[in-house]
């Protein structure tokens, strides 16, 4: 079976009055393929996904050129929207059912042909009822409730939490449900722009293996490097309002675009030597009459030349300082002993001892206090109970997430200046300009930034006061990848202290040197960096299953002991007549009991190992599958268990 094309853009340009914002780009959704736009920010991402959804049109529809949209069919595509709920007195199980409205309607028809069969018996009602009992169950009317339920928990509420009204939802947990509704509803294109914002790790992970193995096409805008290098199989990037699709995830592409930069930069320079060599042939010998023919020959071979462009500079232009804590702190920064974190009640509890040079990661659940722990320590809450204190010459940089929200109506060079009075005014643009601040870009209004030019504002004047200890609270969450790069490099050269909120697994991997991980109901300090932390949590996974299996082995070696049977059929030896017999039969039973415990604890320590292989570590579909087929050696085992009770 062939590839099938199931959307095509061909030559489309997207123009918003004078600008143009995406120029002839060509673009493809092939068969099922889970495909990443990439690029700066406002270099048109968003933009394309609403083309895609058929919110944009595109400005060239009506050229003589070929240019146009193409779709396979009648295609549902789905892209999360603003959020829209009609009536929010409406519990939330409501709002999520009417998703499955199409096959409730089926439900309720079927039940009608059900109460008509018990009087008509007719081929008619027959063929209809067959007909709807078998589109019902492709749809997934048998289980939709399962899966709505997981779905729901996976992001995070708890299922009482249906029968809460939509209206007593956060903003933030109304776009979860508009989620929610949007993977239950299964579109054939999936639109996705930033799915893992405001997500926590647990989240992220259950996502990735859910869209991996969503059996339709996917388009996702994210600057989560980690999430897009788990899912993606085709890359497109959009650079100076052109397109270009690359096979592969999102660190293939960077290879590939890096190999074909080179690549083209090599072959132009040796293009031009080659033109220039042929014309200064021409220049030589154009007056020479013998050689008017060699002349031309180089002429034309110069105009036929297959011309290669000077490649484009990568857009890499990325804020930069170079900056050192004004004083160094004393070796112990910071002491949290048995801290009470929460407003009304105690969220988590937390012991920690910070020591200079460390870069620790706070990570876990959504809910359980990550944020609240470092308002806490910042004073802008109280602790419930326990206490912390700073170290000696410790000197406080704090970003708090709700500086990207920050409004006012001055201008960016008379914040920054206000903050920092005795500047003078080229050291003022000087510091703005390293974080991407320059020319008439200074005298734009706070209130006119986009949410990551207000965190650039808001960290320049953070570093600017050379801090030796930094507390941050998700400080890329707006940042496209080449900013995140930047402040992962900033970060790393730091020679101070940091302690700092995220959810992005490649960011948390090039900073940390030390996690504090938010798990269930503990706070549990690693000595080590992100992947080493994953490591140490298979471990732990891989410490529980072993638990399991020897108690579970435990319990079959003591009751094998007394003697079983396992198969289709259990025999009592005490309605055999033949004791002797019998007591033969149960011997060869319980050693061939005993050999498949063996064969099983066997295939269970082989799937424990295979989980612990280094190339496994990141790869969380494969770690579930592992975890599901010890499960099922768990319930085997069980089985046979069960079998030895009957027996006795």
């Amino acid at each position: 079976m062939g590839i099938q094309m199931k959307y095509q853009i061909i030559g489309g340009i997207v123009r918003f009055a004078a600008t143009t914002i995406l120029d002839n780009i060509n673009f493809e959704i092939r068969d099922n393929e889970k495909i990443a736009i990439v690029g700066r920010n406002g270099c048109g991402k968003t933009t394309l996904l609403n083309v895609i959804a058929g919110n944009i049109s595109l400005s060239n529809l009506d050229s003589d050129e070929d240019c146009g949209i193409y779709m396979a069919g009648d295609l549902k595509i789905g892209f999360l929207k603003q959020i829209d709920f009609t009536d929010n007195t409406l519990s939330i199980e409501e709002e999520i059912m009417k998703v499955y409205e199409p096959i409730q309607l089926m439900k309720r028809r079927m039940d009608e042909l059900v109460e008509r069969m018990a009087t008509d018996s007719s081929e008619k009602i027959l063929n209809e009822y067959g007909k709807l009992s078998g589109l019902y169950e492709s749809l997934g009317g048998y289980t939709f409730r399962q899966d709505m339920e997981t779905i729901f928990q996976r992001f995070g509420f708890p299922l009482e939490d249906l029968q809460k009204q939509v209206m007593a939802l956060s903003g933030g947990q109304q776009t979860r449900i508009a989620f929610v509704k949007l993977l239950l509803s299964k579109p054939d294109i999936l639109l996705l722009d930033e799915p893992t914002n405001h997500l926590d790790m647990p989240t992220i992970e259950w996502l990735e293996g859910y869209l991996k193995n969503y059996n339709k096409a996917v388009v996702i805008v994210s600057h989560d490097r980690m999430f897009l290098d788990h899912i993606i199989d085709v890359t497109y990037e959009i650079e100076y309002t052109h397109m270009k699709r690359y096979p592969g995830n999102y660190s293939a592409f960077i290879q590939r675009k890096r190999l074909d930069t080179d690549k083209q930069e090599k072959d132009y320079i040796a293009q031009q030597k080659e033109i220039a060599r042929l014309q200064k042939l021409v220049e030589q010998w154009k007056n020479t009459p013998t050689k008017v023919a060699m002349t031309r020959s180089k002429l034309k071979a110069i105009e036929h030349m297959d011309k290669i462009e000077k490649p484009t500079r990568f857009d890499t232009k990325a804020f930069h300082a170079q900056f050192s804590p004004r004083i160094e702190s004393h070796k112990e920064v910071m002491r949290i002993k048995k801290l009470g974190i929460g407003y009304d009640h105690i969220l988590s509890t937390v012991n920690l001892d910070v020591i200079k040079g460390e870069k620790i990661a706070v990570i876990g659940e959504n809910g359980k206090g990550k944020s609240t722990l470092l308002k806490t320590l910042v004073g802008q809450i109280p602790a419930l109970k326990g206490s912390y204190e700073y170290g000696i010459d410790v000197e406080l940089g704090y970003f708090e997430q709700q500086m990207a929200q920050y409004s006012s109506e001055e201008t960016v060079l008379d914040d920054f200046w206000n903050a920092y009075p005795n500047l003078k005014q080229t050291q003022v643009r000087t510091a703005l300009g390293h974080f991407l601040f320059s020319g008439d870009d200074v005298f734009k209004k706070i209130n006119q930034l986009s949410g990551g030019e207000k965190v650039r504002l808001a960290l320049l004047k953070i570093f600017k006061k050379q801090p030796n200890y930094l507390i941050l609270d998700e400080p890329t969450n707006h940042m496209d990848m080449i900013g995140k790069q930047a402040l992962e490099s900033m970060l790393r050269a730091y020679t101070g202290t940091v302690l700092f909120v995220s959810h992005d697994r490649f960011f948390i991997k090039e900073v940390a040197t030390a996690m504090l991980v938010f798990e269930g109901d503990q706070v549990v300090y690693y000595p080590c960096g992100y992947e080493e932390y994953v490591i140490e949590r298979q471990k732990k996974e891989v410490i529980v299953l072993e638990s399991k299996a020897k108690e579970a082995s435990r319990k079959l070696k003591t009751q094998a002991s007394v003697g079983g049977t396992v198969g289709n059929r259990i025999d009592n030896p005490k309605d055999s007549s033949n004791p002797g017999k019998e007591e033969a039969k149960r011997k060869r039973q319980i050693a061939k009991l005993e050999e498949k415990i063996a064969i099983c604890e066997e295939e269970m320590e082989e799937l424990k190992d295979e989980i612990l292989k280094e190339e496994n570590g990141s790869d969380y579909k494969k770690l579930e599958i592992l975890t599901n087929q010890i499960d099922e050696k768990e319930r085997e085992w069980e089985e046979l268990v069960e079998a030895l009770d009957q027996l006795q």
